[in-house]
């Protein structure tokens, strides 16, 4: 579907940061530096249009006969077809609609079959960490991709020989980074899980928003995804892929819509398969909308252009950090490891707290700081990054910052020199 988009009118606040029609320009505040699109992206004036488009014919999906009913119902599947194309969905994959990437991975993990092993590392954001059932294997952070692959596929090889062999194993994987924006093997690491007979489900909520990713293509079993992350901020991610487990499981949310018929009896339900069986209550149509709307966009964008402006301005902010004396990169690979707009750092005798609450009140930039939802690699890689520069006054937290669609460089030139200017 393509999706028609009307420019909603400008609320009193906020201006585009860019001009023109551009469905990928993303809204701000004009003055203000958002180094912080790993937290949670700068909205696209694709999904706001989208969004202000829809408005007026608000209603209820699936539930009504009335015109602005069908359209939105109609509105919502089609939102669901496409982002299930953008993402290479198989044709008996589901795309589930839920909140975000956590959201989608909990569902995963309340789907699983009786007896399942998850694998995953330690390198993981606390949404690929502690959804799992206990049993879990947690790997050790690998020192490069080829040794994420080594590790995995020496992990399986062990749970194959050992007394559950038969029992259904799932591999939980980031995609990209959090802390450090360094990819990760997926492709690799999926024929590995193929080769032992296991399920791979790829965190995409941080790779998704800066490269293409096709579940087909990449032979991966799940994909999680926020909208948050994505440009879309209406409260919407998904969970797609393999609908076996999913149709098996209890429904995640039981309510309406989840129901293909409910009795007298305390106990008389039947559940529905597909996707509803986890979309119980009324959806999120705006968030399922936006969302679409940005994937539609990206779709009809020059990706390879996207990227190498961002790798561009990734490599000015990562030079100039270096040539900072006491800035300290965070990074678990080797220093050319592929990368998405994510650079971690310190600054040695600085609490990075009071530096970012600096840069946003003398500077207008934001930052992030502390432990970024990933609090075992986060503070390994601080411990490594103290070993490695010789220091012994790095902070106990760190400084993100993240780039993405809208991120120019004078942003990345900015927070330069205002780090510059701490001395």
């Amino acid at each position: 579907m393509t999706l028609t988009l009307v420019p909603p009118a400008a609320p009193a606040t906020v201006t585009p940061a860019s001009t023109g029609p551009d469905p990928l320009g993303v809204l701000g505040v004009p003055g203000q530096v958002n180094l912080d699109h790993a937290a949670s992206a700068p909205c696209a004036r694709a999904a706001a249009d989208a969004v202000a488009e829809l408005l007026p014919w608000y209603a209820s999906v699936h539930r009504g006969a009335g015109a602005l009913s069908r359209r939105c119902t109609l509105a919502y599947e089609r939102a669901r077809q496409t982002v299930g194309d953008f993402f290479g969905a198989r044709p008996d994959d589901h795309v589930v609609f839920t909140r975000n990437t956590t959201d989608a991975l909990n569902l995963l993990a309340r789907a699983l079959p009786p007896g399942t092993t998850v694998v995953t590392f330690a390198g993981e954001h606390h949404a690929n960490l502690l959804p799992w059932p206990r049993g879990s294997v947690r790997l050790p952070v690998p020192e490069s991709p080829a040794g994420a692959v080594r590790a995995l596929d020496a992990a399986l090889a062990e749970l194959r020989r050992g007394a559950t062999s038969g029992l259904p194993v799932l591999v939980a994987v980031t995609g990209a980074s959090n802390v450090t924006g360094e990819r990760w093997p997926v492709a690799e690491l999926a024929r590995v899980a193929r080769r032992h007979a296991a399920r791979i489900v790829v965190d995409a909520a941080q790779l998704a928003p800066h490269a293409p990713v096709d579940v087909a293509a990449l032979d991966v079993d799940y994909l999680a995804v926020s909208g948050h992350k994505l440009y879309a901020p209406f409260g919407a991610g998904i969970l797609l892929g393999r609908a076996d487990w999913l149709d098996a499981a209890p429904p995640y949310l039981a309510g309406g819509g989840a129901t293909s018929h409910v009795g007298a009896g305390t106990h008389e339900v039947r559940w529905t398969t597909g996707p509803a069986r986890h979309e119980g209550g009324t959806p999120n149509l705006l968030g399922a909308v936006a969302l679409a709307a940005v994937c539609a966009a990206l779709a009809g964008a020059d990706r390879a252009a996207l990227h190498a402006h961002e790798q561009r301005l990734v490599d000015r902010l990562r030079d100039g950090l270096a040539a900072l004396p006491d800035a300290v990169e965070l990074r678990t690979f080797s220093p050319d490891a592929p990368r998405v707009g994510i650079v971690s750092f310190v600054l040695a005798g600085r609490d990075s707290a009071e530096v970012a609450a600096y840069l946003a009140r003398e500077h207008d930039i934001g930052v992030r700081d502390g432990l970024f939802c990933a609090h075992p690699l986060a503070r390994r890689l601080l411990a490594e990054a103290a070993a490695r520069a010789g220091r012994d006054d790095l902070p106990p937290t760190a400084l993100r910052a993240s780039l993405g669609l809208g991120s120019t460089v004078t942003d990345v030139d900015r927070l330069l020199a205002a780090l510059a200017a701490l001395g």
